[in-house]
């Protein structure tokens, strides 16, 4: 199985770092509003990624946290005249409803960052001991990029690439950082902010220093895979952060899901092409969008359009009106497998061999779901109401196997008609 890693920027072997098991951190979620069709993405690929290492017989743990303090998620309390604490849990039960719709598995666990404070405090406090970090006068606690030699290895920036790229006037209130790339570990509180306890002074922690901590805790000091949004490429605060508190490599494997457009163009709330997963689950069975998401390679961008959506929709339809057929079929069929079945299910099985391939091949969903296409049409073609019990079995859940991977439920659901309804209220 190869993956393409970020830090490498090509196609590696994986070698788990414990022979059987993965241990994967996928960022997740700022939880201020319901999420939008951009944030799916991620979950829908590593989802599937996860699922087909499920497939190959890997234990997964799969740690996905929710960002539960941020200036966003205090803005949106400040709006509404109640508590963070409010917000965000009102929109990770949001987040969990949508999640679940896509079919995405809860992960093994689902850190909050406000309830891993503490360990937050004990990591700074290690790299201030470590001469990685300082405080400014204020109480913030600032990064010392200096002091890592390799930071910027994961976007191939070097230090003096990112400082030219910084402006010579530093920003109000960072007159005290050492030098314009040093990033915020710790802040102080404004008025009406939550703020935790510290050494330092009564603030918050800095967003990157949150994921750094919650895999140390939940996955160990080195983790195989590192997965996000390509947004999460620069900067790479994580990297430095726990290498230079652990002295050891943080993740192996670092993979990253390009961006999403909409009708070619970037969303954005200012262009109103902006869409929340539960807008579309009013057009769209989310399975639909999934199936839509998978459609293209997760490193090439995705463009989404009413017209992608339907060609996915009809697509999908294909998939579960075969699975229909067969179960049709099952109902009164009989016997084991005929010497002719026996033959059909070997040139069959080079089709699941081709799916395999695919998702070897740095999880081409893409390529992956034409493969079940293929089976598809072989099914039916080859299956009907004469076919034996057994070859009805084998083909049915080998289609549901390989769908399961790719997070596909395929069982149609039940529509009820316009007049079914009118005499259920009469």
């Amino acid at each position: 199985m190869k993956i393409f890693n970020t830090l490498s920027r090509t196609k590696e072997e994986f070698i788990p770092l414990e022979e059987g098991k993965v241990k994967m951190y996928v960022c997740g979620p700022t939880v201020y509003n319901f999420i939008h069709i951009g944030n799916a993405r991620p979950m829908i690929v590593f989802d599937t990624v996860r699922r087909y290492f499920e497939y190959k017989g890997y234990d997964v743990n799969y740690v996905s946290n929710f960002t539960d303090v941020d200036d966003k998620i205090i803005k949106k309390a400040i709006e509404e005249g109640v508590d963070a604490d409010t917000i965000s849990k009102r929109y990770i039960e949001e987040c969990k409803k949508d999640m679940a719709m896509m079919n995405v598995k809860p992960a093994t666990t689902h850190p909050l960052a406000t309830e891993e404070i503490c360990g937050m405090l004990d990591m700074i406090q290690d790299l201030i001991d470590k001469g990685h970090a300082y405080t400014g006068k204020d109480g913030t606690v600032y990064f010392r990029t200096k002091s890592f030699k390799e930071y910027g290895k994961l976007s191939h920036k070097n230090l003096e690439d990112l400082q030219s790229g910084f402006r010579e006037i530093k920003v109000t209130g960072e007159e005290d950082k050492e030098d314009p790339t040093d990033f915020v570990l710790w802040k102080p509180k404004k008025d009406g902010e939550p703020y935790w306890e510290s050494p330092w002074c009564n603030g918050r922690p800095g967003w990157h220093i949150e994921c750094s901590v919650m895999s140390k805790k939940y996955l160990g000091d080195s983790i195989d895979i590192h997965a996000g949004g390509e947004d999460l490429v620069f900067p790479q605060n994580e990297i430095a952060q726990s290498e230079a508190s652990n002295g050891k490599t943080f993740a192996k494997y670092w993979m990253h899901n390009a961006f999403l457009n909409i009708d070619n163009r970037k969303m954005s709330k200012s262009l109103g092409n902006f869409f929340t997963v539960r807008e579309i689950s009013e057009k769209y069975d989310l399975q639909v969008l999934r199936f839509f998401m998978l459609s293209a390679h997760y490193r090439s961008p995705l463009n989404f359009s009413a017209e992608l959506m339907e060609a996915s929709k009809n697509g999908l339809e294909r998939i579960l009106t075969a699975v229909e057929k067969l179960n049709d079929a099952l109902k009164a069929a009989e016997g084991e497998l005929t010497e002719s079945e026996k033959e059909n299910i070997t040139s069959a099985k080079e089709f699941v061999q081709k799916f395999e391939a695919s998702m070897d091949d740095d999880f081409n969903t893409a390529d992956a779901i034409s493969a079940v296409f293929e089976l598809v049409k072989f099914s039916n073609t080859t299956a009907s109401e004469n076919s034996s019990k057994a070859y009805l079995s084998w083909l049915k859940e080998t289609i549901e196997k390989l769908c399961d991977v790719l997070g596909i439920i395929t069982e149609k659901k039940e529509e009820i008609l316009d007049s079914e309804i009118e005499d259920m209220i009469a």
